[in-house]
């Protein structure tokens, strides 16, 4: 008892140090001090759904200098999931004999048809899961159906899905199969920059740094963004979710600016290497390859940019035993979810926004998912207000 109040106690003082309001301030300040060194504004594209989150929480928005701005990105494997693959759980979910699963807040995100909420309540077993490997106890509790497993995210969550499988083989289980839907950063920071350099309207338009996401390196490694320098001319900095993470991943931007350098650095390092995490990599690549195309909300069909399963695993894959629609379907006509994914549009230039969509009665995914940029904007609202 003792060991376990000591262990949250030091936790906790870990966290207040990665939130300590006198480390943020100083390092703005230092962020600005670097920053009359630059010549033109800088645009940092924060990749990650919980790096927004964290910038409109703690007010970061307010604490930089005018010519050191962000650009939302994609990172929310909830926003980014096309409404055609929604309709697919819909479908699999109304199915006779079968529980279906998912992770966070796929349940609420609405397709052609309804969300899996709306499913629910009409009598389909749907059920959120915490763990792709809670699936499998779920799957031994009903022998006489089929549970089907949708599976979504980035590198993080991938290898849990990889997991499940392999238990599910081990077991030698029969009534458990999944519907693949991960996907991967590196293809998506392509695909921004490169519909952006054929389109530049203006520099509120251009790319000029990536903030990396901190979880999704854990496992990939920092390795998978060093084309970016090389190729793009575009630095990019790995940083924690935590404030002064996040403050101090843009400080080392700046100063690579400032410095005439562009590389790959990594803030985060006491959780990200180079090389990443060779077992989960080495799990994936098992049972996972990539598609030619998969289309993301907004974005559209991007090459290699998602997984799915082997041939020799098609028996447990859901997509191929169920007939599932592929055609096509357009979001809501005054849903700009898709600018706001691309970076092109913030939340609040939306005319539904806070008013038709809300997160009770949200229109568009990206109000839906809670590392959505509707939902900070909704939510942190009154910190915007302060810097517009």
């Amino acid at each position: 008892m003792i060991a376990a109040l000591e262990a949250r106690v030091e936790l906790r003082d870990l966290y207040d140090r990665f939130r300590d309001p006198k480390a943020i301030r100083a390092l703005a300040k230092e962020i600005e001090r670097e920053a009359q060194k630059l010549s033109k504004p800088i645009n940092i594209m924060e990749v990650c759904g919980g790096h927004t989150h964290t910038i409109m929480k703690y007010g970061l928005l307010q604490l930089l200098p005018e010519n050191i701005r962000f650009i939302h990105g994609p990172g929310c494997p909830v926003c980014i999931m096309p409404k055609e693959r929604i309709d697919h759980a819909y479908i699999l979910a109304m199915q006779d004999d079968v529980i279906l699963c998912t992770l966070g807040d796929m349940i609420k995100v609405p397709g052609s048809r309804g969300s899996l909420q709306d499913a629910r309540s009409r009598g389909a077993d749907v059920r959120f899961v915490y763990s792709p490997l809670d699936v499998l106890k779920i799957a031994r509790e009903n022998p006489n159906k089929k549970v089907i497993f949708f599976a979504i995210g980035f590198e993080t969550t991938t290898p849990m899905t990889a997991a499940l499988l392999q238990k599910a083989i081990e077991e030698g289980m029969e009534n458990l199969l999944l519907h693949i839907n991960h996907v991967t950063v590196p293809e998506v920071m392509r695909e921004l920059i490169d519909s952006r350099d054929e389109h530049i309207d203006s520099y509120n338009n251009q790319i000029d740094a990536f903030l990396g996401p901190s979880h999704v390196s854990v496992i990939a490694g920092s390795k998978i963004y060093e084309e970016f320098p090389a190729r793009y001319g575009r630095p990019v900095v790995v940083a924690g979710f935590e404030p002064v993470d996040v403050m101090e991943g843009v400080l080392m931007l700046v100063r690579q600016f400032a410095e005439g350098r562009c590389e790959v650095e990594v803030q985060y390092r006491r959780s990200v290497t180079r090389e990443g995490n060779k077992k989960a990599q080495e799990l994936i690549d098992r049972y996972f390859v990539k598609r030619e195309l998969f289309k993301w909300r907004g974005l559209g069909n991007i090459p290699k940019s998602a997984w799915r399963l082997r041939e020799e695993f098609s028996a447990y894959d859901a997509e191929r035993i169920y007939t599932l629609p592929k055609e096509e379907i357009e979001d809501h006509k005054l849903c700009i979810c898709g600018d706001i994914l691309r970076g092109m549009a913030k939340p609040t230039e939306c005319q539904v926004f806070g008013t038709a969509c809300t997160p009770a009665k949200p229109l568009g995914s990206c109000m839906v998912s809670s590392e959505g940029a509707c939902a900070a904007y909704y939510k942190y609202g009154n910190l915007l207000k302060e810097v517009e």
